[in-house]
């Protein structure tokens, strides 16, 4: 079986400034604010184009006990690489719960390249919405002035925002395999591929690692490709397998050398391409027909641009492609890359299909230097969908999730998945999209050690757009696409300037979106908050701070409707809203990730409600522009009837352990997810189909382990 085809990631957008004595500047941030006893900790990554190019790690700390009015002033840092740059803001308090209103920064000095600047931005439109118990995403942009006279450079000098596997888009470079660095004024305007053997340096541009620690000589990598062009500046290159496992700085010389920029090397650590370059959603998989013709795995039969593509079936081989199996004493940079079979020389390689565990027939070089395949073939009673999980471990270690499609037989020309015909998905496998509209209520009474039990009330949701690629990982909000009785776990990943997650939608702008609660709940045409097209209303029973949206869930009919915006029309929709499950015991504060976790319920209405189990934790390491925060977050679903779940061991194995004040979190609820309505695509007059859920359930804070 052999390789015909390659894809590596070409992603990221960035954005350069030009230095001056005065510039006007747009000031934007994306980050989370997260609650604790103590107050408000925030983080993100901020923009000011004319004054840095990139990002910089944007940090702010609002203390509960500075707080005495509905507005706060707070002091602020952003990192960059070459110095930072301090200032204040002043907001609404409400921004930090749901809301939205005026911010005002302004830039005091800073450090390094930027000692001396100052700036004022005067009206910041600034929001956040709750992604579940204490953490909100928050951000806030607008124009203003920066004088630049101060301090700064006006040499352009190479400036690295990611150090990234070119599958997976994570941190941590194995030996031997294909990497991605991205950032700006890395290389020329244009594109440039080299073929093997390739140079380790190219109009004066290469990237070195240098070991962090012990000194040492610097090690330079081969290039795959230079790219600079439509906003994306990143090169790709192979790392010898000579290099060895620790932790380097990473530079780029392009005229000037870079700032370093801290990456591990490990030994391996397999990605695995995906369709769409993302990282996550539909593998670049292929099912093996004959010793002649292997057809591109998808949703359903048939080809474009002379591919032809079907979905695997029970029993057939498959073959997955990715990068960083482990180093090869040779073959790194051959004019024909070696085929060297990891599986069979000391490494357990397996791939794990919907759960299953699965024998690899091979597992090693691709023919083609730091690009790897994997083949194995399906059980005959392997489980059947449109976008069943796809992980390969070696030695027990597991690459980021992806998924592959399997029809339920060899006769069958597509795959199967609820709410979605075999038109539609054909449709998403000629490049088309499919529109949907997701809302839902949600009430979790969380327990936290630092803060006490608390209810957290949140109404929300919005109308996205959906590529083939990003099936599986609409998961993320979309929960139709995970198989009732199943699993999926969503990675993402913040490095530097960049965060990574599966499958980005598209989301549309519905216009105002109003919610109609019973008698007792406060909401009466209450106005859900907007943030890029994603409605969100949110508040904390149990905690007060002031100005913060206040309102319950009791049992009742609730009414969503939307006025129509420029992208969907008007819609009305209504649930009722019943009681919560109970959980036998309580939740666990101990979760062993290598253990199944079982847990038992009561109540929870009907038999066929839906149950939702989540968890989630992360992991931070690293300082500064250099710190790497890896999530990694897990949804089960199962019935009201059921009475019980088990969350298998092999998808705790892939939550992080916390310690100290990084706590996981642990979700449980039952609700209805059968209520559907429909609203007015305006692009092209087609209708949406979308569905108003309800969640109400308990969460704590446990220990994962």
């Amino acid at each position: 079986m052999k390789r015909t085809f390659s894809t590596l990631a070409l992603a990221l957008l960035l954005c350069m400034g030009v230095q001056a004595a005065s510039v006007t500047s747009t000031f934007a941030l994306t980050g989370t604010a997260t609650l604790s006893a103590s107050g408000f900790a925030i983080t993100g990554q901020a923009t000011m184009t004319g004054v840095y190019s990139g990002s910089g790690t944007f940090a702010s700390t609002i203390a509960i006990a500075g707080i005495t009015s509905t507005t706060v002033t707070a002091p602020f840092t952003i990192t960059l690489s070459g110095g930072t740059l301090t200032g204040t803001y002043t907001e609404p308090l409400s921004i930090l719960y749901g809301s939205s209103g005026n911010v005002s920064a302004t830039i005091t000095g800073g450090t390094g390249s930027y000692a001396g600047y100052t700036g004022s931005f005067t009206t910041l439109a600034g929001s956040s919405s709750s992604t579940g118990g204490a953490t909100y995403t928050y951000s806030f942009s607008g124009i203003g002035t920066v004088n630049t006279s101060g301090g700064g450079t006006t040499t352009p000098v190479p400036t690295i925002s990611a150090v990234q596997d070119a599958a997976s888009n994570t941190p941590g470079i194995a030996q031997g395999s294909i990497f991605i660095v991205k950032g700006t004024n890395l290389s020329a305007s244009g594109y440039a591929p080299f073929g093997p053997p390739r140079p380790t340096s190219s109009s004066g541009v290469k990237v070195t690692f240098t070991p962090a620690s012990g000194g040492g000589a610097g090690t330079d990598a081969y290039l795959v490709y230079l790219y600079n062009q439509g906003g994306v500046n990143q090169i790709a290159c192979i790392l010898p397998s000579t290099v060895a496992v620790g932790s380097y700085n990473v530079t780029v010389t392009n005229g000037t050398v870079s700032v370093p920029f801290s990456a591990q090397v490990v030994a391996s650590k397999i990605g695995l391409f995906t369709q769409d370059s993302t990282g996550s959603g539909l593998a670049s998989a292929q099912n093996y027909i004959s010793a002649a013709v292997v057809d591109l795995n998808r949703l359903t039969t048939g080809s474009i641009s002379g591919t032809t593509y079907s979905p695997a079936h029970p029993g057939q081989a498959v073959i997955a492609y990715g990068t960083g199996l482990g180093p090869l004493a040779a073959g790194d940079n051959s004019t024909s890359g070696a085929y060297y079979d990891f599986s069979t020389h000391g490494s357990t390689i397996q791939a794990i299909v919907g759960g299953v565990t699965i024998p690899v027939a091979y597992a090693g070089r691709a023919g083609y230097p730091g690009e790897d395949q994997i083949n194995f073939t399906l059980p005959t009673n392997i489980s059947t969908g449109c976008s069943v999980s796809l992980q390969i471990s070696v030695n027990g270690k597991l690459s980021s999730p992806t998924s592959i499609s399997i029809a339920p037989d060899a006769n069958s020309s597509a795959c199967v998945i609820p709410g979605y015909t075999t038109a539609q998905l054909q449709q998403l496998d000629q490049g088309g999209t499919i529109t949907t509209g997701a809302f839902s209520i949600t009430q979790f009474t969380i327990t936290e050690p630092q803060i006490g039990t608390e209810k957290v009330n949140t109404i929300g949701g919005g109308f996205s757009q959906l590529t083939a690629f990003q099936l599986s990982s609409a998961a993320q909000v979309n929960v139709s696409v995970i198989q009732s009785g199943s699993c999926q776990v969503i990675l993402s990943t913040s490095s530097g300037t960049t965060t990574v997650t599966g499958g980005g939608l598209h989301y549309l702008d519905a216009g105002t979106v109003t919610i109609n609660g019973p008698s007792g709940s406060s909401l009466t045409t209450q106005a859900l908050n907007e943030t890029l097209n994603v409605y969100s209303y949110t508040s904390i029973e149990g905690f007060s701070i002031p100005g913060q949206a206040n309102f319950t869930l009791p049992a009742g009919t609730y009414t969503l409707k939307g006025a129509g915006g420029s992208d969907v029309g008007s819609f009305n929709t209504s649930l009722a809203l019943g009681s919560p499950l109970t959980i036998t015991g309580g939740l666990p504060t101990t979760v062993s990730r290598s253990s199944p976790l079982t847990l038992s319920w009561t109540g929870g209405g009907i038999s066929s409600n839906m149950v939702e189990i989540i968890g989630s934790t992360s992991s931070t390491s690293g300082t500064g522009s250099s710190a790497v925060t890896s999530t990694a977050s897990f949804f089960c679903l199962t019935t009201v009837g059921q009475g019980t779940f088990t969350v298998p061991a092999s998808i705790l194995g892939q939550m992080y352990a916390t310690t100290g004040t990084n706590l996981g979190l642990l979700e449980v609820a039952s609700g209805s997810n059968s209520n559907p309505f429909s609203a007015t695509l305006k692009a092209d007059g087609s209708t949406i189909a979308g569905n108003f859920a309800s969640f109400l359930g308990v969460g704590s804070t446990p220990t994962y382990q």
